[in-house]
Formats: C-alpha cells, sequence, structure tokens
C-alpha cells in the first residue's frame, strides 16, 4: 500500500532524517534553548516537522501569508553543515521555524541527494524541551512494537532519538540536557 518508487514508508521515514539531521537540530537547539531560558520551565513541545523538495522557503513563506508569525530561516550555506554536505545542497533550506502564538511549524528542504521524498511521508512529529527523564520515559512507551532508527544518545547538541512506532509514525525526540 505505501510502496513508491520502490521504498516502504517505514524504510523511507528511516532513511529519510540521519543526513544533517545533527545540523538541523542544532538550529532548533538554539531556539529551544532560547525559549527555555526565557520560560525556565523545561515544557515539552510537540512540533509538526515537514520535509519539501526544494521549495521549502515558498511553502513555509506562504504558511507566514496563512498564520502570521515569525518566519526563521536558515541555509545549508549559513549553518554549521555547510562543510558536511555537497555544494548542490549549500542553497537548501537546512531549518525554518514559523512560530505564531502558540502555532509552531518546523520544515527543511529534503537532504538527501540519493534518494526520492515521497509525497505524503514527508512529515514526523518532533518532541523537544523536556528534560531527559520525561524524553526517555516517552520514548520508551513509544518504543514498544517500534523501528528505532536511532537510540537515545548523546550528542554534541544534547540528548537525540528518533523512531518509527509501531504505526508507521516518525518521532524526533531531543533534550539539551546530556545522558
Amino acid at each position: 500500500m505505501y510502496e513508491t518508487f520502490g521504498m516502504s514508508r517505514r524504510g523511507f521515514a528511516k532513511s529519510a532524517f540521519p543526513l544533517g539531521v545533527a545540523a538541523t537540530l542544532l538550529t532548533h537547539l538554539t531556539a529551544d534553548a532560547q525559549r527555555q531560558e526565557k520560560n525556565g520551565d523545561g515544557t515539552m513541545t510537540l512540533t509538526p516537522y515537514l520535509l519539501f523538495d526544494g521549495n521549502c522557503r515558498q511553502a513555509m513563506e506562504f504558511y507566514k501569508t496563512c498564520f502570521g508569525g515569525d518566519l526563521a530561516l536558515t541555509t545549508v550555506k549559513d549553518s554549521p553543515a555547510k562543510d558536511l554536505m555537497p555544494p548542490a545542497q549549500h542553497g537548501k533550506i537546512i531549518n525554518a521555524r514559523l512560530q505564531c502564538g502558540n502555532v509552531s511549524i518546523s520544515a527543511s528542504d529534503w537532504l538527501r541527494p540519493s534518494e526520492t521524498p515521497v509525497r505524503g511521508n514527508t512529515v514526523c512529529l518532533y518532541l523537544s524541551g523536556a528534560g531527559f527523564p520525561a524524553l526517555k520515559a516517552l520514548f520508551d512507551a513509544l518504543s514498544h512494537g517500534a523501528e528505532v532508527t536511532d537510540p537515545l544518545t548523546t550528542q554534541f547538541f544534547g540528548t537525540y532519538g528518533a523512531l518509527n512506532d509501531k504505526f508507521g509514525v516518525r518521532w524526533m525526540f531531543q533534550s539539551n540536557e546530556k545522558v
């Protein structure tokens, strides 16, 4: 049912994020750390994360006209990932974030040139901002019957993990706390 371009939905979700995920999260982490400093509460947030096939800027600018708010866009060439990615990727958006009140949408362009995005499978749920114990509890709960693609591990930016739950939904987890 979900086979397109010879790749299953689960296989697509598993391969869609590893390249550039650290650089994308680095940009999110800065915004999340600023929010946590401002709020001081470590409240977990759930944000839809969208992947676009080269038109992230246009899509996010459109969403800004619909929702209003503040839009921040970062290209690969303006990020710490520029030396990790080929020059052909440097003009793409590595991170976009639209914030309007309680509405937040995060996105990036597709950054895996060896694979083709499948329309409809380019959305994941991004949990961030909580302390490690709360994040780990959710990761463990959602792991039942899941395909864990990235176990919760300490990265240079904090803790990160990802999985495709037993229903095929992609989840990314991030905490500024290191374990």
